[in-house]
């Protein structure tokens, strides 16, 4: 692919991140920065070798309050303002099982890191964007939130089924003041993370092919023939984040070889 001519198309805007040492969200970091924007990315944990033109690093926990705070400050520090928000950072620790597995505790703990984290931060830089009377907000939703994982990722899908309803409504009560806010649901991404699970169940399997299409058949199969990459999710981010999407708002946009089987 070529994106030659938008290289430069993100040149003095400025983007916080989440979760953007890893997978999806550093794919989303690398995108903009390449193309001229002054990003700020957080993560629980200081990475050992993160070093990108144009990107500044804040160790934080969204989940908690005062994670928020120290995302918040940063960016008035590092960045000096916002024009694009990319709440990024979710996934689940909860055990397999079902629904008769998951505690209050889990359920809180995915519920904080899946939709309260993004509500929090949201909350905090909209005034913002609001006085400067432009902005972009994205959410990282999945395909989940559709065909719920009921075995081991209930509160996860639940979580992410709370963020594009309050994405969408968020959408609606700010949009006239010239923010836009959509929101991207991945399907199976082959990640880091995904690897590292195909490389396990490959012992079992007896192959990493044959653990991956076990994989892709857990999910009803993807037709496309593969999962995504983590760079097709930073390249819909960086047309969504863009002023070629002027006009889309409060929208979530599928990415995952369809997988989900209706429309």
């Amino acid at each position: 692919m070529n994106f030659s001519s938008y290289d430069k198309e993100f040149q003095g805007k400025r983007a916080l991140v989440t979760g953007g040492t890893q997978g999806m969200g550093l794919a989303i970091v690398r995108r903009l920065a390449g193309a001229g924007a002054k990003v700020l990315t957080t993560a629980r944990n200081i990475p050992s070798d993160y070093h990108i033109p144009n990107v500044h690093f804040v160790q934080a926990d969204i989940t908690k309050p005062e994670g928020t705070k120290a995302i918040v400050d940063a960016v008035k520090e590092k960045l000096g303002g916002i024009d694009i928000l990319i709440n990024m950072v979710g996934g689940s620790n909860s055990p397999a099982g079902g629904a008769l597995a998951l505690t209050d505790e889990h359920w809180l703990e995915e519920l904080n890191m899946n939709l309260l984290g993004s509500v929090r931060l949201d909350r905090s830089l909209l005034p913002i964007m609001l006085e400067q009377g432009k902005g972009v907000i994205i959410h990282v939703s999945s395909i989940q939130r559709t065909l719920p994982l009921y075995e081991s990722t209930l509160a996860y899908a639940a979580a992410k089924a709370a963020l594009a309803t309050y994405s969408k409504g968020l959408s609606n009560e700010f949009a006239p003041q010239g923010i836009r806010v959509n929101a991207i649901a991945p399907g199976f991404i082959q990640t880091e993370a995904a690897n590292r699970l195909i490389d396990r169940l490959a012992v079992t399997a007896g192959s990493r092919e044959a653990a991956l299409n076990q994989l892709m058949d857990s999910l009803g199969g993807i037709p496309f023939g593969r999962p995504g990459l983590p760079e097709e999710v930073a390249e819909l981010a960086a047309f969504l984040a863009s002023d070629r999407a002027a006009s889309i708002h409060g929208s979530e946009y599928v990415i995952d070889g369809g997988t989900i089987p209706t429309v």
